[in-house]
């Protein structure tokens, strides 16, 4: 059986042959995946509602390192500056790749933009633009030399497996840690003495969150199609009635056009100097490192989780999917905003059966339809994704046990991966932290002629970024 088919759904009624149903249908090879338009585009809903908030987040982000002299309105065009890139990047996704993965700006990368090489370093935020543009280049650029498919290859098999499992962590740690400040479930909470605690129950975000999962749960148990959609519709729409959160202000507003920022990352490259040539070297790559291994974690997670990952460690279509990637962030740069990558929210699609580039362009659709409809996804609270990210992550833990469990000199390079992915907040940690392992543990073990040499390689690349990112930002 191929190793594809032998995860997917049951197979579905095939869809018409006749009509524009049936071209779509053909175009993207559902009856080779044994899908149907129904289910992804019910994959494609799911995956944009637990990834929208990147609408209204990473504007709150960027704003606090982009300031416009004109009088623009930085929020409305920032917003609209994420959805075209993440639109742009989801769609080549699906024409270029026919996978369901979908991308936006990263979360992590946003705050490094601003607030460690904007604030911190002081580099104007147009050049900071200009770092994010050449990285996509360069991106671009190792692509076609096919450099990057072989890095998904020359990860090992464990690492694979254990990398879906630590995303699955991550993704359950983020929904489940969220501040209530800012609309989250507030179910993790930072503590002085602990380090992390179990969150307050007299909050209300708190409470709806733990509703919002049982709700969920339900329509997992009982095998409601859409469970995961309807959990966050339900959630959110239970917040409204209780008051817990405020009723959309609004259904319909015109977008604001980012005129401010849109070219400003190739217009940043004349402020480029002897003064501060060194540190824009270093961000660019700081950028398109974590990129990379952010890239190629979600990838290989993700696929895993979907079954495109067979025996041979293979991603197919593997360089055409990393190419929609590194155009998303070429064109995110250019519109004004920081890197692009794919989200492992993805996987909450393809755990409602998506599995092909339909999925992703009904998110695509979906970015650009909602720049029409931002108050509505405004009012959407960050809680109401709890339920879904952590049953996602329960999902993806089945990954685990393909680890070979037995084997300490695969085990601990595993664990490693999943344990530091969520607690770092970083996949391209977790699986530098694995990489670097693997290989020590396994010479260990005397079998160090195992290790393909590229493992090697990539162990000793992750060693000179962290030697190079503590002597350069005091951390790795």
């Amino acid at each position: 059986m191929n190793t594809e088919e032998s995860v997917l759904e049951k197979p579905q009624p095939e869809p018409p042959e006749d009509g524009w149903q049936g071209a779509i249908a053909r175009y993207f090879k559902f009856a080779e995946y044994k899908t149907n338009l129904r289910i992804e585009t019910l994959a494609g809903i799911t995956t944009f509602m637990t990834m929208g908030y990147i609408l209204v987040v990473n504007p709150i982000i960027l704003s606090n390192a982009i300031f416009l002299e004109q009088s623009g309105d930085l929020f409305s065009q920032l917003a609209v500056a994420t959805g075209i890139s993440s639109a742009i990047a989801t769609l080549c996704m699906a024409f270029m790749a026919n996978y369901p993965f979908a991308l936006a700006p990263g979360m992590g990368t946003n705050a490094f933009f601003a607030f460690s090489v904007v604030l911190g370093l002081k580099i104007d935020w147009r050049l900071a633009l200009s770092c994010v543009f050449v990285q996509g280049l360069i991106f671009m650029a190792l692509t076609f030399t096919d450099v990057r498919r072989l890095l998904i290859k020359a990860i090992p098999q464990s690492l694979k497996h254990a990398t879906a499992g630590g995303i699955g962590l991550f993704i359950a740690y983020i929904g489940l840690s969220g501040s209530v400040k800012t609309g989250g479930a507030g179910l993790i909470v930072g503590n002085e003495v602990t380090k992390t605690a179990f969150g307050n129950l007299s909050e209300p975000n708190t409470l709806m969150a733990i509703a919002g999962l049982l709700i969920t749960s339900a329509f997992i148990v009982r095998r409601v199609k859409g469970a995961l959609l309807w959990g966050i519709l339900a959630t959110a729409l239970l917040a409204w009635i209780l008051g817990v959160a405020a009723w959309p202000q609004g259904l319909f507003a015109l977008p604001s056009m980012p005129t401010d920022l849109l070219g400003q990352a190739i217009g940043g490259l004349v402020n480029l100097n002897a003064n501060n040539f060194l540190d824009w070297l270093a961000v660019t790559f700081v950028f398109l490192f974590v990129d990379i291994f952010d890239t190629i974690g979600t990838l290989t997670g993700v696929g895993m989780r979907a079954g495109y990952i067979g025996p041979d460690g293979e991603l197919p279509r593997a360089n055409k999917a990393l190419m929609a990637d590194a155009i998303g962030t070429t064109a995110g740069a250019v519109f004004g905003t920081s890197t692009v990558t794919s989200y492992v929210e993805s996987v909450a699609g393809v755990t409602e059966g998506g599995r092909t580039g339909f999925t992703a362009l009904v998110v695509g659709l979906l970015f650009l339809v909602s720049l029409f409809f931002i108050p509505v996804f405004q009012a959407i609270p960050a809680f109401a994704t709890t339920p879904t990210l952590v049953i996602v992550g329960a999902m993806m833990m089945a990954e685990a046990r393909e680890i070979r469990w037995d084997d300490m000199a695969e085990t601990i390079p595993a664990f490693l991966t999943m344990f530091m992915i969520p607690l770092t907040y970083s996949i391209a940690e977790g699986l530098a932290v694995g990489f670097i392992s693997y290989p020590i543990v396994k010479a260990f073990q005397g079998k160090a002629h195992e290790v393909p040499v590229g493992t090697w390689a990539i162990a000793g690349v992750f060693v000179a970024r962290f030697v190079f990112m503590t002597l350069r930002f005091g951390k790795a």
